[in-house]
């Protein structure tokens, strides 16, 4: 066997630089190979290939889709933790709201008539004359506003199937049930030690969620992050025109005044006696202060906080993560928040424009016409209903389209999701996470548990043994195809690392993970220039059948901290998280690290393997082989 310092084969310099301590300090380790390692001698054509079951139906049957779920587990209303145990049903807010609002009206009635109110009212009566645009709403303002509008529309939608598929949230990257979890919309989590993440995900109404079925989130975060692109474009080109032209004037505040004119609407808003209306040629303070906070603060916060979830991002910027806090949680609980903004303003905002003149507000939205002071009755036009009538009978046959024809063309829409978000991704794949972000201090008191068990004879005949005749497969595109017994991969240099999982549905958690680095198993087995990927397979089944698997770009199989671990926290692997082996690869989600491994395949391509997209999760629930964000 070959013995290497550091280096490569035949003592040439390892262009991938010396192996890595977890605390982020290089190395030099003296490899001796176990000699009992055995060349093996598969048919490199098939070897675990067969035992995958291929999608041979691009569509989707909601009965059986995933394995088929309880759909009777639905999700609850929002409900918010108060204290220790007890939990605040959300849905009491709309009583409440109710009742504040009836309040606001009387107080503002009351307020209304007292002199001095009349007076401040007098002098800062709502408008003011620097936020004037003489020029009205131009057309491609109108246009805008309904690309977002219908952008929005299916944005929410995804995201709320998105928090559907982990309805927690948290500030702690530990996402302990019951501990860390702020507020919830799905039951409580049972005392069962073989809970998984995705029974505990919720089902939505049909044309609630989208696409509207138990953990779909595959398609959804293709719906969502797809669509977020576009609408990123829809905004670059409002902030463009918006600054390119004087309507920034009309959202921008130039002068502390806007904040007595906001009050001062305010009252005249909860006493019934509206503003006088000059919304054609500029907004009322409060209009201009709340469109300010959505264009300039809440759209951008929802891009941050999404990026934020990024779990290339998120180990990128892991010092941020570790000592501000702004860990993957963090993100996603704000993102949320943003989300009950744009909820409550599309509520306000809607509820306003039909109470307060709605034949004028929508020419003004969808025609781009409007009166100026002294203009004709005649300027008073129904081409703007006519218009919004059109727009809503278009995004009214779009909502109810889209769950069927996600359902009826799952792979499309996976493909065109993957067309607008996948170079971003890749992008965000060749960031280098550094290791040594975590201590043992931060390792997750709970460990979220995902993947269908591998309850077959296979698996329960190595686990009698202890896995004594179990043998890790090498082969495919390989110089020396291998089999390695466990106490082979133990007698390899050991390598262990801090780091902190990602799952695809949203939860995380920190923990040390020991094996051997995927480098010194291809140091061993040399795979050829032409393998690109390496594809593990599984003793654990996918959910509809078939075992699991997964492909991996080689080139970050060289990464250090891609390994392959058979401890977790200083233990042997559980076997809920993978016994005896598993793949820990930092760029990736969850899904992607295969556990219970029984073979690795270096192939030049995975087209030919299961579907032909990359995985099981990708074959079937339609995820992408790029998931980095």
């Amino acid at each position: 066997m070959t013995t290497i310092d550091g280096h490569g084969a035949e003592g040439q310099l390892d262009p991938r630089g010396p192996a890595t301590s977890p605390a982020g300090e290089e190395t030099t380790h003296q490899v001796n190979y176990p000699t009992d390692v055995v060349d093996v001698e598969l048919e490199l054509e098939q070897g675990y290939r067969t035992e995958i079951h291929k999608n041979h139906d691009d569509t989707v049957d909601v009965e059986t889709y995933g394995g088929g779920f309880d759909l009777s587990r639905r999700a609850t209303a929002p409900h918010l933790r108060v204290g220790k145990d007890r939990w605040f049903n959300l849905l009491w807010l709309i009583p409440i709201g109710f009742v504040g609002l009836l309040a606001a009206i009387a107080a503002g009635k009351g307020i209304r008539n007292i002199p001095g109110v009349e007076e401040f009212i007098a002098e800062y009566p709502g408008s003011m004359p620097s936020t004037k645009v003489e020029s009205g709403l131009p057309a491609w303002a109108g246009w805008t506003h309904f690309f977002n509008l219908f952008m929005m529309m299916f944005i929410i939608r995804s995201g709320i199937q998105i928090l559907c598929d982990h309805p927690r949230l948290y500030f702690s990257r530990n996402s302990t049930p019951g501990k860390d979890e702020w507020l919830r919309v799905g039951p409580p989590v049972p005392d069962d030690p073989y809970w998984t993440a995705n029974a505990d995900t919720v089902a939505l109404p049909r044309h609630f969620g989208l696409p509207g079925f138990r953990h779909s989130i595959g398609l959804a975060r293709w719906w969502h992050l797809g669509l977020d692109v576009l609408w990123l474009l829809n905004g670059a080109v409002f902030y463009v025109l918006l600054f390119s032209t004087d309507q920034w004037r009309r959202i921008v505040p130039t002068s502390w005044d806007v904040f007595p004119h906001a009050a001062s609407v305010m009252i005249q808003y909860m006493s019934l006696e509206w503003p006088d209306d000059h919304t054609w040629t500029n907004y009322n303070a409060l209009q201009l202060i709340s469109y300010f906070v959505t264009v300039f603060v809440a759209a951008p916060a929802a891009v941050i906080t999404g990026l934020g979830m990024s779990p290339a991002l998120s180990q990128r910027l892991g010092l941020i993560s570790k000592h501000l806090r702004l860990n993957i949680q963090v993100a996603r609980s704000l993102h949320f928040l943003v989300l009950a903004y744009f909820l409550v303003f599309i509520l306000v905002h809607v509820t306003m424009v039909f109470a307060t003149d709605a034949f004028d507000n929508l020419n003004h939205m969808f025609a781009a016409r409007g009166c100026v002071e002294g203009a004709e009755p005649g300027c008073h036009s129904a081409v703007g209903f006519y218009v919004f009538c059109a727009a809503a009978v278009v995004c009214i046959l779009a909502w109810f389209a889209a769950t069927p024809l996600t359902i009826k063309y799952p792979r499309v829409v996976q493909k065109v999701g993957f067309a607008l978000i996948g170079p971003f991704q890749r992008t965000l794949e060749k960031l280098n996470p550094q290791p040594g972000t975590f201590t043992e201090d931060d390792i997750s008191p709970f460990h979220w548990r995902n993947g269908r068990l591998p309850e077959t004879v296979e698996y329960k005949e190595h686990e009698a043994s202890d896995f004594q005749d179990w043998r890790l497969k090498v082969y495919g595109l390989v110089e020396n195809p291998m089999e390695f017994s466990l106490e082979d991969l133990k007698a390899l240099p050991y390598h262990d690392q801090i780091t902190q999982h990602f799952c695809v549905q949203a939860w995380s958690g920190v923990a040390k993970w020991g094996g051997v680095q995927m480098s010194t198993i291809m140091d061993i087995v040399k795979p050829l220039p032409e393998a690109k990927w390496a594809v593990f397979y599984s003793m654990g089944l996918g959910a509809t059948g078939g075992i699991y698997y997964n492909a991996h770009p080689v080139d970050q199989m060289w990464h250090h901290m891609s390994m392959l671990a058979y401890n977790m926290n200083d233990e042997p692997l559980p076997y809920m998280h993978g016994r005896p082996l598993r793949l820990r690869n930092e760029l990736q989600h969850g899904y992607k690290l295969v556990k219970w491994i029984k073979g690795i395949e270096f192939v030049a391509s995975y087209k030919e393997i299961g579907s032909g997209h990359g995985g099981y999760s990708e074959d079937h629930k339609f995820f992408g082989r790029h998931q980095t964000i």
